[in-house]
């Protein structure tokens, strides 16, 4: 089992690094697995994390809501409101909806829901993009889908997730916090043997493996 000292030490490694590109790099965290068949459905990995500390960076979030649920929904932050008239454009338009995927972070009204999912559930699908339905505070699912990243498996010979868990003005502690969060997850669904190693990285650094 993977201990927070072991960790730190491994993010502070990979910190060493920081500044050392004109941008803003991300930490991302690499976790291996063995003995698992992924091709199950039952072992697959399909598991949202809220960031305790945040991603590190702004992420965008469209919702797609039609009336009084736009104007709140634009009131409480949302970077881009998509009426249900929009639905109908982008299943016609697969190029700008996956351009939109790429950029934006969604949810929805939950009466719109079937239809998103008849009309782009294909392309938002294959990104792990499908939108949340809003059900709650605006302005706290909004906050919550800025911090939450997916972990995803990608099939039988990729027994891998990647996933960023902070930016590398972050400090240990905040990265630290999200890396125990992401595999206290992970955990909850697969067994520390199941588990063959953990990498930490920043963008353009070198892999460092924990422990």
């Amino acid at each position: 089992m993977i201990d927070n000292k072991l960790l730190r030490a491994a993010i502070e490694e990979v910190l060493k690094g920081k500044g050392s590109r004109k941008f803003k790099q991300t930490v991302d965290l690499s976790i291996n697995f063995r003995g698992i068949d992924f091709n199950k459905p039952e072992n697959r990995l399909n598991i949202e994390v809220p960031l305790p500390k945040g991603r590190g960076r702004p992420v965008k979030v469209a919702v797609f809501a039609d009336g009084q649920g736009g104007t709140d929904a634009k009131k409480a932050g949302a970077d881009l409101v998509l009426g249900s008239e929009m639905i109908e454009k982008y299943a016609k338009d697969k190029i700008g909806l996956k351009k939109l995927a790429n950029e934006y972070t969604f949810l929805a009204e939950p009466k719109l829901m079937v239809s998103i999912g008849k009309s782009l559930g294909a392309v938002l699908g294959a990104k792990g993009k499908m939108p949340k339905p809003f059900v709650g505070k605006y302005d706290e699912l909004i906050s919550k889908a800025r911090r939450t990243v997916v972990l995803r498996s990608r099939g039988k010979y990729m027994p891998v997730i990647n996933v960023p868990v902070g930016t590398e003005d972050m400090s240990p502690d905040d990265i630290l916090e999200n890396v125990t969060a992401v595999l206290d997850a992970v955990r909850g669904k697969v067994s520390d043997a199941g588990i063959k190693n953990v990498y930490l990285k920043l963008t353009m650094g070198v892999p460092k493996k924990v422990g």
